[in-house]
Parts: structure tokens; C-alpha cells; sequence
């Protein structure tokens, strides 16, 4: 017994479900579908005949509004037929989901099949250091650790390596060399902060990192190379210190802080004025908006607002930090916003789950039903690869991807901010390592350094995780490092400086590699994904486009995997002809069938 499963679909109309099986099986069989929040409806199932063969049960719903739907089948009136834990038809199992959806947006074609950067100012380069802060503390010492220890109880954030954007230009020619297609800057407004995500003025670049002007010099510098740049959006919470807050006096402003008559009083989550406020996850320094305020809203959504301003600036996109905690209506406001602007800039969120079902704060999201985002950051993806290298189970990193394939419109799929490493995450060297962190005091996770033996473990695994996060279906994001070799636990010790003229030549060498196999291999912009095996510790897929096939196996087995091809094929790295799919023990295989 099998079912086509739709997944998603952007027409509400003549939506067909089916469900094969044997006819002197089944007597009876009924779709049991409900739209999430409503009740359940039934619909009986007919007998159909496919052009003489495949003969199956079907039923079609002429209209089906856009929403999220979850369904399964009842046979004989007693069998329920649902899906298992590989997203296949079981005898009992849960329900299939549904998303129907409308194409009101443009995607973002200039983004799909490219590779982008992630970069946190301060620690990628410094070229003539700005010193620009006065409570800040400047480092002399590059290479040194980030300062992570409390004073008075507080981890400040106030040390500064000096890295600013004239930095950033300097180096655009290297991330041309890695096939780099987009920019993702971590925030770079005004804000008391090395990271920034406490933000003090959403209308000036932090005077550490340069001007206006040098944005949108390195913009148009970046475009000459095919790159585009796209900001990180910090609206569910400004800093204390800040124009709009202005806690602490240093701003030329009335904020909200220091009168209930201040133009953006009505901004915040008072309890009790005005020490008394809601802040994002209790950290007293970064107060919380009330995103749906009508002037906070036309602050950031309006046609002078911040999202647009940046856009007219140059800036190809946003990328919105913490997506899951801004209202529906909020994201649909600042998307209409953004494509007002420029119809194909992207607006993509930070969401760490399944995108298409996640409940935050007992709402039902509607990410992905037209209004509001163009895609997400992929942790899904990640979350998969790194159990996979940890367990070697192919059958369970083949399950997770699927079930994004089947959950997320392909609009979406094709422009997936896939990611390994991140800002918010330790580094893949040190995760790859096996080496569990939480067993070291702080003090010893600050100097912390992997053996000669753990590095290598390490290096062979973070190869077989960036193969996988290049040819997966999305873009895979870089985060500044990674790529030369960078080690650290928790946040700030994944912030520490690029390491220029240090790097892993190998690692850096390998993904200049990758880069360029990603750019050629253009069946990996749209391709449609196909596991093809995933069993013990093999898996392997194929993306294909017109005609175009790419193969991607690994094996984290000991004994080589082999397997025969109908086609001609050619290694995508070296270009050399293959006569048989061969993965080596530990490793991985990129194999295409275009001409060379």
C-alpha cells in the first residue's frame, strides 16, 4: 500500500489525494483531512484507473483554502493508514501533512545555487581599527582570546578587535575566491556591543565599523564580484542604551527610559516604570518592543522606515533574528514592505525547527503560506548532518531531510540558509571532535586546543559535512572560520578572530574546491532532490534538473561502497571519468553526468 504524497501545493484547487493498493484489499477507503484549528471532514474514495496499470483509490477537493492541513486514510472502516517514522504509508502511524499555500511573492532567484558568507564584523578583519567607543575595550592582540569572564556579575560585551567594513572590502577578492555569493552581516548598527544585537540607533552604522558611505562603497564593490549583501533585522528587542531606551543618558533623545512622555514609551513592556520591564529572555540590557505598536510598526515597516531605508541603500535582504518571537501580522507588514521596495530581496528567518508546523508561544506559524517569509535558517539540516557523523545512522539523516522536502514548499527549499556553523553555535571543528565541552570548567573551555589525533578526526568529518551542506537542497551558509580552520567552544569562544596568514591551507584549499564544484554544478540551484540508499552507514542522493544528475554518496562505514550507474559519469571535483559509484570508508563522492 503507498500514497502520493503532495507535501505542499500553491493551488487551492483540485487538490487529488491517492492511495494504492491491491482492489480485493480494500472495500472501503476514506480521507480523513483537517484544517488546523477546524474540525475533521470525510471524503470517500473512488476506484481509479491509470492508464490501464496503477490502478488506485482517489479523491479530489475542488477547493481547499490556504492553510495547514493534516490528513489520513481509514480502510474497511477499521484500518487507519498513516505515516510512519520514515514519512511512508504504516498501518496506524500519524497524520500527513499539508500545506496549501499562494505564490504572492517573488523568490529570490539571484540567491539560489549560491554560496553565502556569514560575518561578524569585529572579529572577520581590521583595516585602520576605528576606536570609536568610550566604555569600550580595544584589543591589541588579535589572535587572543574574546573576554568572557563577569565583572560584577555581567558578561559586558564591551571588548573590540577592531575588524570594520573597510576590513570586509579589503577581503572581497578571497570571498570571490570561495565562490562566495552573498554577505550575511551579523547587525551592524550603532550599539554599546561587540555583537550588536542590542541596538542603539537602527539608522547609523556603528561608528567601529565605518559610515554609510562605507556600506555602500563595499556594496557596489561586492557587486562588481556577483555579491550581495544582506543585514541581520534585531526588531524584537532594542538595547538599553540606545536612542529609543536611552537608560543610561549618553543619547541626545527622551527615551522611553527616562519619561512616560517620550515619543517611544509605548515601544516597550513596562511592569513597572521604569526599572520594571519585560526584556528578551531576562537580559535586562536588551528591552522588548511591542512589535505591533503602531508607531514602532511604521518605525520599521513604514515607507521611511528602517527595512526600507537600508533596501534603497543597496542592501539586497534581511535576515531576521529571531523570527519565531515577531507576530504574524508583524512579518507580513515588514514582507509587504520589502518586496515593495525590491521584489526579489529576500526576507529569510531565524527559525530552529520545522518551519512549516512550529508552534511558538501556543500560535501555529504561517511562515510559509505566502505572506511573510521567503525561507529560514536550516537547523533541521544541520541538526541531521551532525547525528549522522556522531552515529553514523543513514536511515535517520535520510528521514529528516525528507520530511523537509515534503514539508516546505519548493519556493522555499530552493533558497534554504543551510548552515553548519553559526554565531550561535560552537565551532564544527570542535562539535566534529567528539570533544564534550560541558565537562571543562570555563576557564579551561577559553584555552581549550584539539590534539594533533582530534584535529584530523575532526577535519575528516567537517569535509564530509560541508559536501553535504553543498549539495543539499538550499544555500549553504559559511560561517567566517570555518573555512580556515577556526576551533572554540560556546559563544565567545566560536567569535574569535580570523585567523589571516594561520589558516588550515588544507580546509581553506578543500573549500575553495567545494565552492567552485557548487558554482559549476548549476543542477543544484532547483534540482529536485531523490534519496536513492540509506542503510547502515551509507547515504546517497541524487539531485536532478533537465537532464543533469549530480550523485552524492558517504560512507561512514569501514568497508568501501560500491554500486553501478546507467550513465556516464565524472568525478565533479577532478573532473576524471568514473566507471562505477565507489565511496571509500569515511568518506564521500560527487558525481555528475553533464558534459565537462
Amino acid at each position: 500500500m503507498f500514497h502520493d504524497i503532495i507535501g505542499t501545493t500553491p493551488d487551492p484547487y483540485h487538490v487529488k489525494f491517492t492511495l494504492g493498493a491491491e482492489p480485493w484489499r480494500i472495500k472501503k477507503a476514506i480521507l480523513v483531512i483537517r484544517k488546523d484549528g477546524e474540525s475533521e471532514m470525510s471524503y470517500p474514495l473512488g476506484w481509479e484507473t491509470f492508464d490501464g496499470r496503477d490502478d488506485r483509490f482517489s479523491v479530489t477537493i475542488d477547493y481547499m483554502s490556504v492553510g495547514l492541513y493534516f490528513y489520513h486514510f481509514v480502510v474497511n472502516d477499521v484500518e487507519r493508514i498513516g505515516r510512519d517514522a520514515n514519512y511512508f504509508c504504516a498501518n496506524g502511524g500519524i497524520d500527513f501533512q499539508l500545506t496549501v499555500y499562494e505564490e504572492r511573492y517573488r523568490a529570490p532567484e539571484w540567491l539560489e545555487g549560491g554560496l553565502i558568507y556569514q560575518i561578524l564584523v569585529d572579529r572577520f578583519c581590521a583595516v585602520d581599527p576605528l576606536k570609536e567607543r568610550p566604555n569600550g575595550v580595544y584589543r591589541e592582540d588579535w589572535d587572543g582570546t574574546p573576554e568572557y569572564r563577569p565583572v560584577n556579575g555581567k558578561i559586558l560585551n564591551n571588548d573590540f578587535f577592531g575588524g570594520n567594513l573597510k576590513g570586509v572590502l579589503s577581503k572581497l577578492d578571497y570571498l570571490a575566491g570561495l565562490s562566495v555569493t552573498c554577505i550575511y552581516f551579523n547587525p551592524i548598527f550603532e550599539a554599546a556591543s561587540n555583537h550588536k544585537y542590542d541596538t542603539g540607533d537602527y539608522f547609523k552604522i556603528d561608528p567601529g565599523y565605518g559610515t554609510e558611505e562605507d556600506l555602500t562603497t563595499l556594496i557596489e564593490e561586492a557587486k562588481k564580484r556577483g555579491i550581495s549583501v544582506i543585514l541581520d533585522g534585531v526588531f524584537s528587542h532594542t538595547g538599553d542604551d540606545s536612542i529609543y531606551f536611552n537608560r543610561y543618558g549618553r543619547y541626545d533623545s527622551v527615551g522611553a527610559y527616562q519619561s512616560k512622555s517620550s515619543p517611544y514609551y509605548g515601544w516597550y513592556k513596562f511592569v513597572r516604570w521604569p526599572d520594571a520591564y519585560d526584556s528578551w529572555w531576562g537580559i535586562d540590557i536588551l528591552p522588548e518592543v511591542e512589535e505591533t505598536q503602531p508607531d514602532y510598526l511604521d518605525f520599521v515597516t513604514g515607507e521611511r522606515g528602517v527595512v526600507a531605508y537600508w533596501l534603497q541603500k543597496g542592501v539586497a535582504g534581511w535576515r531576521l533574528d529571531v523570527a519565531d518571537e515577531l507576530p504574524d501580522s508583524f512579518l507580513a507588514r515588514l514582507t509587504a514592505r520589502v518586496k515593495s521596495v525590491r521584489e526579489d530581496a529576500l526576507v529569510l528567518g531565524e527559525v530552529w525547527e520545522d518551519a512549516s508546523n512550529k508552534i511558538s508561544y501556543s500560535v501555529r506559524r504561517k511562515y510559509f503560506l505566502g505572506k511573510e517569509l521567503d525561507s529560514v535558517t536550516n537547523y533541521v539540516f544541520r541538526a541531521a548532518i551532525l547525528a549522522y557523523l556522531r552515529t553514523g545512522d543513514a536511515c535517520a539523516i535520510a528521514r529528516q531531510i525528507q520530511e523537509v522536502i515534503y514539508h516546505y514548499p519548493k519556493r522555499v527549499l530552493d533558497v534554504l540558509m543551510n548552515i553548519v556553523g553559526t554565531h550561535d553555535t560552537p565551532r564544527m571543528l570542535t562539535m566534529l571532535s567528539g570533544k564534550n565541552g560541558s565537562l571543562l570548567t570555563r576557564d579551561l573551555r577559553a584555552q581549550d586546543k584539539l590534539t594533533d589525533e582530534e584535529y584530523d578526526r575532526a577535519r575528516r568529518k567537517l569535509f564530509i559535512a560541508a559536501a553535504l551542506q553543498y549539495t543539499l537542497p538550499g544555500v549553504p551558509c559559511v560561517f567566517y572560520g570555518d573555512e580556515a580552520g577556526l576551533e572554540g567552544h560556546e559563544d565567545p569562544f566560536n567569535r574569535r578572530t580570523y585567523p589571516w596568514g594561520r589558516e588550515d591551507q588544507k580546509i581553506l584549499a578543500f573549500y575553495r574546491k567545494l565552492g567552485r564544484m557548487r558554482a559549476a554544478q548549476t543542477v543544484l540551484k532547483r534540482g529536485s532532490y531523490r534519496c536513492l540508499y540509506a542503510y547502515g552507514n551509507v547515504f546517497v542522493f541524487r539531485r536532478e534538473s533537465e537532464g543533469r544528475r549530480l550523485y552524492v554518496g558517504v560512507n561512514l562505514g569501514n568497508t568501501p561502497f560500491a554500486a553501478p550507474l546507467n550513465e556516464p559519469v565524472f568525478d565533479a571535483f577532478t573532473g576524471e571519468a568514473a566507471e562505477r559509484f565507489t565511496v571509500p570508508p569515511t568518506d564521500f563522492v560527487i558525481l555528475a553526468n553533464e558534459e565537462r
